[in-house]
């Protein structure tokens, strides 16, 4: 009789976790974009995962190494002091070769977010959907809660719509290469 009532208990906790994870996820607050380049595969990746690829549509300088734990840092002011720069110690979080690669992103350097250590996770999945043309789906997870995520959840709504075009013209006119 004992194991008959542990196994219900057990399944009732199970159950529970089980559908709480699922309520967090389908809760959470992902900014969703994607975009058709016409380019090769090869060339949309690399504009994502080399220094040069990255500053022909980002920022003046980066600092991209493609491997788990590599840098990821994108700097759009690299004249500014150390840590104002733009996006510093963020790193890759996982890479399969010309299919994810995901990263960690954090806030201006004006932001309180910033100043607290806090990340955020880029994912960006790439699949040709021909030769010469590639899908790229751009999430970015890993929203707090609160005004200052509001507003830095709005921030980069913004920002990424300026970006994404850039990234597709860049690769479309062969700068990407």
């Amino acid at each position: 009789m004992k194991s008959i009532i542990l196994g219900l208990l057990l399944t009732a906790t199970v159950g529970t976790a089980v559908a709480e994870v699922a309520y967090e996820a389908e809760h959470e607050r992902v900014l969703r974009r994607e975009v058709v380049v016409n380019a090769t595969l090869d060339d949309v990746w690399s504009a994502w995962t080399t220094s040069e690829g990255a500053k022909r549509f980002f920022a003046p300088h980066a600092r991209i190494e493609p491997v788990l734990g590599g840098a990821y840092e994108i700097h759009f002011s690299p004249q500014n002091p150390e840590g104002t720069r733009g996006c510093e110690g963020c790193k890759v979080h996982s890479v399969q070769p010309k299919s994810l690669l995901r990263f960690t992103w954090n806030a201006p350097p004006a932001s309180p977010l910033r100043k607290a250590g806090l990340f955020t996770l880029v994912t960006l999945r790439f699949r040709e959907l021909k030769p010469g043309k590639v899908s790229v789906h751009f999430e970015q997870s890993g929203w707090g809660d609160g005004p200052e995520w509001d507003a830095l959840y709005g921030y980069f709504s913004k920002a990424w719509d300026r970006v994404l075009p850039r990234f597709v013209q860049a690769c479309e006119s062969g700068a990407g290469r």
